[in-house]
């Protein structure tokens, strides 16, 4: 197994941004498992998947091919082939994502394919579990945190920019709270901090400081090895 940092947090923030950063400064390949999430997600969406049905839970997930590729240093997310790098970033996909990621059968096949990623190479994966379920070994933890308002600013200047405008900055801090209600009180794999995970808010901190902090404290660990 290679060498493992895992980045935890909330939606919103800055997760995705922050650990691409890091992986590419310090040459770990970046995962983003809220991707692999709302791809499954689309997938139930566009099919009509009833997911109190763990039948046809099960029988989609054996349907689903998940890749994650760099193009032009931009992770593209590709669901059976297609490109959903901005569908599944979507209000709908949002509104679903919370209750189908915390369907067991869903997170344990997640989970598996998380873990598969990290045997010959080393990563950087970011999600809400992963210090605390797929990777509890990991070499590094971070906990990286922003205040609800942060969150939704940035939620919606994203949306903005990938010509997203329909929702509000009222409805996207209404969507950000109750995201994290459902996230930290599911009963499968919460979202919590580990206790040996560092914490980081980065609400008053630009990207490059949280890349900073996040890069030292990768190189005190490597250093100690």
């Amino acid at each position: 197994m290679g060498f493992i940092v895992a980045v935890d947090g909330p939606a919103g923030s800055g997760k995705g941004t922050v650990t691409k950063r890091v992986g590419e400064r310090e040459r770990l390949i970046y995962i983003d498992t809220g991707a692999m999430y709302r791809c499954v997600t689309l997938y139930m969406l566009r099919n009509h998947i009833d997911i109190e049905n763990m039948e046809k839970v099960k029988e989609s997930l054996e349907n689903i091919k998940i890749e994650l590729k760099i193009e032009e240093n931009k992770q593209k997310v590709y669901l059976n082939g297609e490109d959903v790098s901005l569908e599944i970033r979507t209000e709908k996909v949002n509104q679903f994502v919370s209750p189908v990621s915390k369907i067991a059968i869903v997170r344990e096949k997640m989970t598996e394919e998380q873990r598969k990623m990290s045997q010959s190479q080393d990563i950087i994966m970011e999600g809400r579990d992963i210090g605390t379920v797929v990777f509890p070994n990991a070499d590094v933890k971070i906990y990286l945190d922003a205040t609800p308002e942060e969150r939704a600013k940035r939620r919606l200047k994203q949306n903005i920019q990938n010509g997203m405008t329909e929702e509000t900055y009222e409805q996207i801090l209404e969507s950000v709270k109750n995201r994290d209600y459902i996230d930290s009180h599911r009963e499968i794999a919460p979202l919590k901090q580990a206790e040996d995970a560092i914490y980081i808010d980065s609400s008053d901190m630009t990207i490059q400081e949280v890349v900073n902090k996040i890069c030292e404290i990768i190189q005190e660990k490597k250093n100690r090895k």
